[in-house]
């Protein structure tokens, strides 16, 4: 040991810690883990201070100004049996932990979760918001994640909460006891749900979620793609305004393309003859067509893409059930 370090250990007499953004912990760096009688320690609002002996912890400090010695370092003092003077320096470990809220954090869903929705079914969905937390038991905190280290910081841990966080959501929406259109329309009452099932997880770690928020709602593509065409079939009633529906869409499309409405077909030309019902003077109903014509009819719109293999054999089988 120099001559340096050997004097700056003499007078190492103030210990205090200012936390970073993003600092949760540090073990403070001692030389040689020693500390001088009557050092002044500093902790801060929103900070404690552990003293440490052989792995166990002696002595807590909260905020405020502490002079160290045998009066207020009783179990310390009483497991390193020193004498009543205490004028030789004493070793310990001394960590600082701050217990302030760590606010503005991010959670996702990097794949979307699959639940059983009560009103259609199994659905995928991601979700995104953000949620705060602040160490709350600091002995729990210590032993399961800050251990040995130098310095513990909110990104070495958010990992393992955003993991925590995942399961919940998988757990709190797996029961399907809401539909996800009263998810999507209520995302305070969710954000409430969700942060009661993410609670115990961060238990665990000596963690307490302050807040947790639901931002977004979303399905992939596909499924929306397949919700909005079911709703569109709600708005229009049956599957015959539907048909009308999805022939009129086509006709801007078609006219657009080469050759006019004549280059989609049969099939299209088809459909636009049902579009054209849909124009009838003053509103009134066409009268009633033949049976086969409409199924031949229904076969060109299919043909052309504009209902499902599925839609036309319902409607197939509706207009055949007629004719027997």
């Amino acid at each position: 040991m120099g001559i340096l370090d050997f004097l700056s250990k003499q007078f190492v007499d103030v210990i205090d810690w200012v936390e970073q953004p993003g600092d949760l912990a540090i073990r403070y760096p001692l030389a040689d883990r020693e500390i001088q009688n009557g050092a002044q320690l500093t902790v801060r609002e929103g900070q404690k201070a552990f003293f440490y002996d052989q792995g166990r912890i002696a002595d807590v400090f909260d905020a405020g100004l502490h002079t160290l010695d045998t009066a207020n370092l009783p179990l310390l003092t009483a497991l390193q049996n020193w004498d009543k003077a205490f004028k030789s320096p004493f070793k310990s470990d001394l960590y600082f932990f701050t217990t302030k809220e760590q606010a503005g954090l991010k959670w996702g869903t990097p794949q979307p979760i699959t639940v059983r929705d009560k009103e259609f079914g199994p659905l995928r969905i991601r979700a995104f918001g953000s949620y705060s937390f602040r160490i709350d038991n600091v002995p729990v905190f210590a032993a399961k994640l800050m251990g040995t280290l130098e310095k513990l910081t909110v990104a070495d841990v958010e990992p393992q909460l955003r993991g925590a966080i995942t399961t919940a959501l998988a757990t709190g929406l797996g029961g399907g006891q809401t539909a996800f259109v009263d998810l999507a329309g209520d995302q305070a009452a969710m954000s409430a749900r969700l942060l009661d099932a993410v609670k115990p997880a961060f238990e665990a770690w000596g963690l307490t979620p302050c807040s947790f928020f639901v931002e977004s709602l979303s399905l992939p593509e596909e499924v929306q793609k397949y919700l909005d065409k079911g709703s569109s079939m709600r708005v229009l009633g049956d599957l015959d305004k539907y048909v009308r529906f999805q022939t009129a869409e086509a006709i801007p499309v078609a006219a657009a393309q080469s050759g006019g409405v004549a280059g989609i077909g049969a099939g299209a030309a088809a459909g636009l003859a049902i579009g054209q019902s849909m124009m009838g003077t003053g509103g009134a109903a066409a009268p009633a067509e033949d049976p086969y014509a409409m199924i031949q009819k229904l076969h060109g719109l299919m043909t052309a893409g504009a209902i499902t293999q599925e839609e036309f054999d319902a409607k197939k089988t509706a207009l055949l059930a007629k004719i027997g």
